[in-house]
């Protein structure tokens, strides 16, 4: 659905904060087959998420972050150009939690699955005679 991943506010920056940690691509091992096939799952789910929950007004999904312990709001452009940027570096980006996001424009990853099963089962259940 989309191929462009947000661009990195600090590229070329000499002051970009992250340029302390190193250049993290470097010690990256590839994913594993399994891995990989995780983060495609992944991809093919947000595009259903998307395509189902955006015309309701959602504008992304509730992640709980092992890193700091908190809630972060992304938007559908941001979690697939962070699950793209895994697939093809191994590393999850960098993150920063959004600005003030209002928590009633999100869902979960669980409820956004709840919801497509429960579209699902319900067009099912109309085939059915």
């Amino acid at each position: 659905m989309h191929d462009d991943v947000p661009l990195d506010p600090f590229a070329g920056d000499p002051d970009d904060p992250a340029a302390a940690l190193g250049d993290p691509s470097e010690e990256a091992a590839p994913l594993s087959v399994s891995e990989r096939e995780d983060v495609l799952a992944d991809l093919a789910d947000l595009e259903v998420f998307r395509a189902l929950l955006e015309p309701l007004g959602v504008r992304g999904l509730t992640v709980d972050c092992g890193d700091c312990g908190k809630q972060h709001y992304i938007d559908w452009d941001l979690l697939y150009g962070n699950l793209r940027h895994l697939l093809d570096e191994g590393l999850p980006r960098v993150h920063e939690p959004a600005l003030s996001p209002d928590p009633v424009d999100y869902v979960s990853w669980e409820y956004a699955r709840g919801y497509v099963d429960g579209v699902i089962d319900s067009e099912e259940g109309r085939d059915t005679p």
